[in-house]
């Protein structure tokens, strides 16, 4: 993901390790202010502790009190061009166990797609390539797990979508181990193929400040939703996790506006009247 990211923008990355004091660490990169990508990163982290925060066992409260481990993945792309989406991408895997008892695990990830400027052609890209990596484990799988992120990045408090979706599950381990792993990586080596070529097509596309401002203010729903409801991020500040790396996927610049509204018919209503309702993209 490093590599293809540094060989679109140019840029080189900033690493850096660390160590987290009650148990595991991690490697961060970023890139910012390139020419293609005004910030992105890239976050790897092995974590464990001895009680899984609130975040983790709100769902299960039966793992009160276990002791856990937890390995992770994340990708946040956030473009300079308005006309090039920001996507989301995250792989990871939970383990907890009571002593004298058999541990209990778990996969999640998925990615989305946040566009300011909607391309019907760049949403079916995006769920067609994530369709061909689920369908290997089963046909159902795809549909499911695109209503999971349709439901997941939405935002109760404004009555609206994140983005138009991909693909999203927590909690898997209905497979046996080996076939779920597989079915966690195939999710992961197919974002890249996804993001792409969206990438290189859009981000000649000319614009002016009317897009950029449009697109600040629509980086703030992106914010939102990062701090009020992500259970990753509510995860890892919970467990007393590196706040820089956790706070990575925020964007470098962002704007609210009171009460704004989009003028009739024009391409940023377009965006809230189709791209930003649940549809089938394929």
């Amino acid at each position: 993901m490093c590599s293809d990211l540094e060989g679109e923008d140019g840029s080189v990355w900033l690493e850096d390790s660390w160590q987290r004091d009650q148990g595991g660490g991690g490697r961060s990169r970023t890139l910012s202010d390139g020419p293609l990508l005004e910030k992105a990163g890239v976050n790897f982290s092995h974590v464990f502790g001895d009680q899984l925060p609130d975040a983790a066992t709100k769902a299960r409260p039966e793992l009160v009190g276990c002791s856990w481990e937890a390995f992770g993945v994340s990708v946040v792309i956030h473009p300079l061009n308005p006309f090039v989406p920001t996507a989301h991408a995250n792989v990871r895997f939970f383990i907890a166990q009571r002593e004298n008892a058999d541990p209990v695990w778990w996969f999640g990830g998925g990615y989305d797609l946040t566009p300011f400027y909607g391309n019907v052609q760049d949403c079916q890209h995006w769920h067609r390539t994530a369709k061909a990596a689920c369908d290997p484990f089963g046909k159902d799988v795809y549909p499911q797990l695109k209503a999971n992120c349709d439901s997941y990045f939405y935002l109760p408090h404004r009555n609206e979508a994140r983005g138009i979706g991909g693909v999203f599950f927590d909690d898997f381990n209905e497979l046996e181990f080996a076939t779920s792993f597989a079915f966690m990586r195939s999710i992961g080596n197919s974002f890249m193929p996804a993001y792409l070529p969206i990438l290189r097509a859009r981000h000649g596309q000319p614009y002016g400040e009317k897009e950029r401002q449009f697109q600040l203010y629509r980086r703030g729903r992106y914010v939102e939703f990062n701090l009020v409801h992500d259970r990753g991020t509510l995860f890892g500040l919970q467990s007393n996790g590196r706040t820089e790396s956790i706070l990575m996927s925020l964007p470098p610049l962002v704007r609210w506006e009171y009460q704004w509204e989009p003028a009739k018919n024009s391409p940023e209503a377009e965006l809230y009247n189709y791209y930003l309702k649940p549809r089938d993209w394929i």
